[in-house]
């Protein structure tokens, strides 16, 4: 069997089903006496182990087998949930995770899980857990109504058993228990019914045929036979299926089944009754609705990348054809190009959709991470998500990871004071980290929030001079804003003693890198003693982004809509000097003005505005705002975004470059660049 075609699919679902055991986990910590919960992993985990074994990852399967067998103890409350054994099964979720990716990344999903499997192995025999037979044997005690009947025969089925026995048929009640290792159970049930049909009818089993396809069971099933064979051959047709640890069969007879058929006649005027008071109940329970069935297909990502490259063209050619609508002139070609416009549009937002990822994706790894952090620090932490259903573009989502784990883990190390601190300032001793994600115009907004002790504004400063980040003279002129910015900066620390959670001075430094190349930005804000905010700005997509087309010399730049704030014309004797810089007053407020022309040292062209006149665009990056000094605008349009590539890397303030409409090459500025 190949298995190679299965194994994106393996991946998909186990991913899914240990990020299942992840959050279920810590729901239970909360609440451990919810068997809900545990029951939910348990068929994770039992999922997991027959989709591994099928695809021959023994380890993974021997793990998720192990802690089945104890998740099994604790929903039959034999086992209490507590925090050592949380521990254990936490750590075999890990082992989990490293050989799933192990395989994802080529490997061959093999580790050394003889700790992991020891530590499971002891919480479940030190509980008293029995062996295989004994186990069998123990069911076989206390369920002596369902080993010999199961479910009770309806009236079509006692009227065939009757029939049979009197026409000299024996009529079998076959119970099957399985080894507690069986790692296909559904495969083992075919087998067994397969040699069954050999011997006989089979009438009904217990549970019904679809729930075992579904493995909808524990280790045992009944199934009821109709067979002119002797016992001791039955039961010795069965035993020979792999995997069958016991075999026991018992003859029904005509006074059992008359006993059935009184039974049941008694259920059914229980039923009527009850029915009855059902009827006469104003509460009664809502319908059931019909279950909606999954219009969903797996789609490899990057057959999404080729599609949203092909329809980056088409927005190129798109530009070209209108350039050619306006000057041609023509009405039936213009009425043509604004419909082909229109539904390119619109088949532009669909892509852009498909590409869009809930940050849920991201967020869901971080419980996990501030339980464990908040042990090793001695610090009581509740972590609060919000908004985690809203969408970024799947780029966006593969790089926000590793930023968010920096800042969360400096929220927690710097941020929240421990215990005793909160408690002597008259805080609650459980600290609070919120994290939240919102939409706003064309951008996505990720918050991390703590009630904390806030940022030390001294300390801060101290060591940012310390550092030579700043010089002494500039420091006292610095607003607390600029001040908390300045933990950006590389090798930037306050932590009194290097951990291995914090005192390197990288994590803030790769967070603004990271952010500012997806054309984000990130923001801080802090009050001391009350917390802070870690605020993080990002676009929607990046692929194909609104601009701003303006001229400067002989050249055409395009301004990214996201950092323009508005636009406006300048007389010359508006321009005023400090501090050898060009600046104006925009609104009570001084702002530098950047000549795109000096900038980037184009050679002059013909002014498009009157002499004594300035074209300014105001751009922003966080609180700093400057005036972009060009010779004209040409207007707003959508633009593929495409890299410089190889050759041209580390270009000062360009981020990239498009094709225009008339097939001339546009560079495209970066505004944080040049802020």
């Amino acid at each position: 069997m190949e298995m190679s075609q299965y194994l994106e699919v393996f991946l998909d679902e186990s991913r899914e089903h240990l990020q299942r055991c992840n959050e279920a986990l810590l729901a239970l910590e909360k609440e451990p006496n919810n068997l809900e919960i545990v029951n939910e992993m348990f068929r994770s985990a039992h999922t997991l182990k027959g989709m591994s074994a099928t695809m021959g990852y023994e380890d993974i399967a021997n793990v998720t087998h192990q802690m089945e067998n104890v998740l099994d103890l604790i929903r039959n409350e034999k086992l209490q949930v507590q925090p050592a054994l949380l521990d254990v099964v936490f750590a075999s979720l890990d082992d989990l995770e490293a050989m799933v990716e192990s395989i994802a990344s080529g490997g061959d999903g093999k580790r050394n899980v003889t700790e992991t499997l020891r530590l499971l192995k002891l919480w479940e025999q030190g509980n008293g857990t029995l062996t295989q037979k004994e186990v069998a044997a123990t069911k076989t005690k206390d369920q002596p109504s369902t080993r010999t009947h199961g479910k009770p025969f309806d009236e079509f089925e006692q009227t065939v058993l009757l029939q049979s026995m009197e026409q000299g048929f024996s009529v079998f009640n076959i119970t099957v228990t399985l080894t507690e290792d069986c790692l296909l159970k559904a495969a083992r049930v075919f087998m067994v019914f397969e040699v069954l049909e050999k011997l006989g009818d089979v009438l009904k089993s217990t549970p019904t045929v679809e729930e075992l396809e579904d493995e909808k069971f524990d280790q045992s099933f009944i199934v009821t036979l109709v067979t002119n064979k002797e016992l001791d051959e039955v039961k010795a047709h069965v035993l020979k299926v792999s995997e069958v640890l016991e075999v026991a069969v018992d003859e029904l007879s005509t006074d059992k089944i008359k006993q059935d058929i009184a039974a049941t006649q008694e259920q059914t005027v229980g039923t009527e009754d009850a029915t009855l008071v059902k009827e006469g109940d104003s509460q009664a329970a809502p319908t059931e609705t019909k279950a909606v069935q999954s219009k969903t297909i797996r789609v490899n990502i990057e057959r999404l990348d080729v599609l949203m490259n092909l329809f980056e063209e088409l927005v190129i050619d798109r530009g070209r054809l209108e350039q050619i609508a306006k000057d041609v002139n023509r009405q039936e070609l213009t009425e043509t190009v604004e419909r082909m416009s229109r539904i390119s549009g619109d088949l532009q937002s669909i892509i852009l959709t498909m590409r869009m990822v809930p940050v849920e994706t991201v967020f869901n790894r971080f419980p996990r991470m501030v339980r464990q952090l908040s042990r090793d620090l001695g610090k009581q932490i509740e972590l609060r998500i919000e908004g985690a259903d809203t969408e970024l573009d799947r780029t966006v989502i593969d790089e926000i990871g590793d930023p968010l784990v920096h800042l969360i883990r400096n929220a927690i190390d710097h941020g929240i004071e421990t215990p005793e601190k909160r408690t002597k300032a008259g805080k609650k001793a459980e600290g609070s980290l919120v994290l939240k994600a919102f939409h706003s115009g064309n951008h996505v907004f990720i918050e991390i929030r703590d009630n904390g002790g806030g940022i030390n504004r001294d300390k801060v400063l101290q060591k940012a001079i310390q550092n030579g980040v700043v010089d002494q003279t500039a420091a006292h002129s610095l607003s607390d804003n600029e001040v908390y910015q300045l933990i950006f900066a590389s090798g930037f620390s306050t932590a009194d003693q290097i951990s291995d959670i914090s005192g390197r001075g990288v994590g803030l430094d790769v967070v603004k890198k990271t952010i500012e190349s997806l054309g984000g930005s990130v923001t801080v804000s802090s009050t001391p003693g009350e917390g802070s905010v870690f605020s993080i700005q990002l676009p929607l997509t990046l692929s194909i982004i609104a601009v701003m087309l303006v001229v400067s010399g002989n050249e055409t730049y395009a301004i990214p809509l996201s950092s323009i704030i508005e636009t406006a014309i300048l007389k010359e004797e508006e321009i005023m000097y400090a501090h050898n810089q060009r600046v104006i007053d925009f609104r009570g407020k001084v702002v530098p003005l950047v000549f795109l022309e000096e900038v980037f040292q184009v050679p002059k062209g013909e002014k498009q505005t009157k002499d004594g006149y300035h074209s300014v665009i105001l751009v922003r990056k966080g609180e700093k705002v400057a005036g972009l000094v060009v010779d004209s605008f040409i207007g707003q349009q959508e633009v593929v975004l495409k890299t410089l590539g190889n050759y041209l890397t580390n270009v000062f303030a360009i981020s990239g470059a498009t094709i225009l409409g008339d097939g001339e090459v546009a560079l495209i500025v970066d505004c944080n660049a040049l802020l």
